[in-house]
């Protein structure tokens, strides 16, 4: 019971973040898109990046347990799915945390969202084992880094770790780094 508990306060505290930030209105999402606002894809590469440095870092360190990690098989259906997504995410205006967030905001649009979202997933639960033998995803454990202790391959040499925290400061200085906006006129931020 603790666990559902303590789950819940950080979605809570994630989705009201979310909300802080400008990510679950499909306006702000558009703009991102259309490169005429890039204060959440900023936002967006900074928490990625920090957060990729921090964990890496206390992997480490040791005072992040690496038995909770695991490595997700790379196939083909990842790449579509990522695609399917992403393209999703630029026509709704919503990805699924945004989503959430925004029906927990009353937006009555994520509603629908929502409940498609809901029915694709029931749809890829029906429709999987035709998926599954089309061999789309079959695949391989594959990492950026080295992780020892394990045979997956690696496209590096390099500590995963070490890759890890090296990307997250790249996310970080991009974030830095971007303008405002790419093109077109400016929009404000969301209020501080």
């Amino acid at each position: 019971m603790t666990t559902i508990l303590l789950a819940l306060i950080i979605g809570a505290a994630f989705g009201a973040a979310l909300d802080r930030i400008g990510a679950t209105s499909p306006n702000w999402i558009g703009r991102m898109l259309s490169l005429t606002n890039l204060h959440l894809m900023k936002t967006i590469m900074m928490a990625i990046g920090t957060g990729s440095v921090l964990m890496f870092a206390g992997q480490m360190l040791g005072f992040v347990d690496v038995g909770h990690m695991s490595v997700k098989t790379a196939y083909v259906g990842v790449f579509i799915g990522g695609l399917m997504l992403g393209t999703g995410w630029a026509m709704a205006g919503y990805c699924p945390g945004t989503g959430l967030g925004a029906a927990a905001a009353g937006r009555k649009d994520a509603f629908f969202f929502l409940a498609g979202g809901l029915l694709g997933a029931a749809a890829y639960m029906v429709s999987y084992p035709m998926w599954n033998n089309s061999g789309l995803l079959n695949g391989q454990k594959l990492t950026l880094g080295t992780i020892p202790g394990t045979d997956y391959p690696a496209l590096s040499a390099l500590s995963g770790d070490v890759v890890g925290i090296v990307l997250g400061f790249v996310f970080v200085l991009v974030a830095f780094a971007l303008p405002d906006r790419l093109r077109g006129e400016g929009v404000p931020v969301p209020a501080e």
